[in-house]
């Protein structure tokens, strides 16, 4: 029998055998095959998926960290400049008291030379006074500090002084 002409019990053993080896393969090898070629796919997809939503939660979170960030700047740069304008207005306050302290002091000290100016005045005028009559008594040989008409000229020659000094300034 040749190839063309097949024995029918070997073709009906090879038929029986070829759908029990199909039969087998179709009911236990091939479910098995599709559920990890679908576990493949699921992996390759969703970890697609999982990848893109994860890069996504990422982004979302990058964000949010920008804005977060943007904030804080905003903040720190209103705090310097709320630090910058209260430093610069307690130095005016400082500046203004110490002017304020200075006027005082510098007033304070000018009413005091003004007292000190007239009481060293007017000791040295009785000092020049006292002199004048000591040095009058000795070119006339007489005492001349216990005359009366001798403070009344000192007084005048001391008002002229004043005047001719009131005259130039």
């Amino acid at each position: 029998m040749g190839p063309l002409q097949p024995d029918a019990a070997e073709l009906v053993v090879g038929l029986v055998v070829f759908f029990l080896i199909f039969g087998f393969l179709g009911k236990l090898v091939l479910p098995r095959i599709e559920k990890t070629l679908a576990e493949r796919q699921d992996a390759t997809e969703g970890g697609i998926e999982r990848a893109e939503a994860a890069r996504a939660e990422a982004q979302r979170v990058y964000e949010e960290f920008q804005a977060e960030l943007s904030a804080a700047r905003h903040e720190a740069a209103a705090i310097r400049q709320s630090a910058t304008e209260e430093g610069a207005a307690l130095l005016a306050q400082l500046r203004a008291e110490g002017l304020e302290v200075r006027d005082r002091l510098v007033a304070e000290a000018a009413v005091q030379l003004a007292a000190d100016r007239v009481l060293a005045e007017a000791e040295l005028r009785e000092d020049v006074i006292r002199l004048a009559g000591e040095l009058a008594g000795r070119i006339i040989g007489e005492p001349v500090d216990t005359l009366p008409r001798t403070r009344a000229i000192a007084d005048e020659f001391f008002a002229e002084l004043d005047t001719e000094a009131a005259a130039r300034a």
